[in-house]
C-alpha cells in the first residue's frame, strides 16, 4: 500500500496558504531549503508539479490547487479530531470568503454581509479587501466566493465571472457644520466654486461626480484627493472642504464624524455589485446576500 507523507503535505499546504516559502518557514520555524526539499519530495511522489513561477512569486498549478483543497480538508479534519478529544465544540461552520473592493463603504459592506449570518447553517465569514483586479483574480482561483464592488467586471479582465446588481444609492454632500452652512443657500448651485475633497481619479465615485459637475457647468475648487475613504472623511471633518458619501450611510457619517448633510444629488448614483463565477448563485451564503439586497441601501435614520 502506498502511503502519503503528511509532513511533506503539511509543508506544501503551509506554503500554498501563506503564499511564499519564506512566510511558511516563519510559521513552521524551518529553513527555506528544508521546506523546498520536502515539497520536491512530495512532487516526486505524486509525479506532478504543484507550484510554478510567475515572476518572483510561486503560484499553484491546476494539480496544486486540487492537492491544496484535499490538504485543507485533511488538516481541518485533524483539528476537528483534536477538538473532539478535548471536549471542545466541533461543529464546522460553512466558510464564506468575500472580497470587498477598497471603494465600497465598510458600513454598506457590513449590511450586505449580515444576512449570510442568518441562514440556518453556521457561517464563518472571511473578508478580504483589495482592488477589483486582484479580488477577481482570487475569485477565478476560488480563493473567494464573492466580490462586492462598486463597478461591474469589465471586458479587460479575462476572467469568466458574472455581475449581479445589488442596488444603488444616491449621493449626499456633507461638510463640517460651519462650512456646510455657508453653502446651504441655493444648493446645489452653491457648489460651483466650493472647496471639495474628492476621491482620486481612479475611483468610480470620482468619475460620477466629475460627470455631474460637467453637466451642471460647475467648477469645484479641489483642495484634496484621497484613495482611502475613511481618511477623506476625517479630512473633511476638519472643515477643509465638502465631500460626498452614499446617502445610505449619511446618518452614520453625520453621527461618527460630527459633520452636516448639506444636500442630496439624487441623479448621481453609487451602484453596488456582487461578482461571482456562478451565473445562477448556489452558495447558500451568497444567495442570502443577493436575496436580502433589496432594502439594504435604504437611508438609515437618526433615532
Amino acid at each position: 500500500m502506498e502511503w502519503l507523507n503528511y509532513h511533506h503535505l503539511l509543508y506544501f499546504w503551509m506554503v500554498a496558504r501563506e503564499g511564499s516559502i519564506a512566510r511558511a518557514g516563519e510559521q513552521l520555524r524551518l529553513a527555506q531549503p528544508t521546506i523546498s526539499g520536502q515539497i520536491r519530495l512530495l512532487e516526486d511522489q505524486l509525479g506532478e508539479k504543484l507550484f510554478q513561477r510567475s515572476g518572483r512569486n510561486l503560484v499553484l498549478t491546476d494539480v496544486g490547487r486540487l492537492v491544496f483543497e484535499y490538504a485543507d480538508q485533511i488538516f481541518a479534519l485533524g483539528r476537528e479530531m483534536l477538538d473532539t478529544l478535548r471536549d471542545r465544540p466541533t461543529g464546522r461552520p460553512m466558510r464564506f470568503q468575500v472580497g470587498v473592493t477598497d471603494e465600497v463603504s465598510k458600513i454598506i459592506a457590513c449590511r450586505f454581509l449580515q444576512p449570510a449570518l442568518a441562514i440556518p447553517s453556521p457561517v464563518h465569514i472571511v473578508c478580504r479587501e483589495g482592488s477589483l483586479d486582484r479580488l477577481v483574480a482570487d475569485l477565478a482561483t476560488h480563493d473567494v466566493d464573492l466580490v462586492l464592488a462598486d463597478a461591474p467586471i469589465g471586458p479587460t479582465l479575462k476572467v469568466k465571472a458574472y455581475n449581479h446588481v445589488l442596488g444603488e444609492s444616491p449621493i449626499t454632500i456633507c461638510g463640517a457644520p460651519k462650512l456646510a452652512a455657508s453653502y446651504r443657500a441655493r444648493f446645489p448651485r452653491s457648489l460651483d466654486g466650493a472647496p471639495f475633497i474628492l476621491p482620486t481619479e481612479t475611483k468610480t465615485l470620482r468619475r460620477s461626480l466629475d460627470h455631474w459637475f460637467d453637466r451642471q457647468g460647475f467648477r469645484p475648487r479641489i483642495v484634496g484627493e484621497f484613495d482611502d475613504s475613511a481618511l477623506l472623511k476625517t479630512f473633511g471633518q476638519t472643515g477643509a472642504g465638502l465631500f460626498a458619501v452614499p446617502t445610505a450611510v449619511e446618518a452614520e457619517v453625520v453621527r461618527q464624524y460630527g459633520v452636516t448633510a448639506l444636500g442630496r444629488l439624487d441623479d448621481v448614483k453609487e451602484r453596488y455589485y456582487a461578482i461571482s463565477v456562478e451565473r445562477r448563485l448556489k452558495h447558500p451564503a451568497v444567495v442570502a446576500v443577493s436575496e436580502a439586497a433589496h432594502g439594504v441601501l435604504a437611508p438609515s435614520r437618526k433615532k
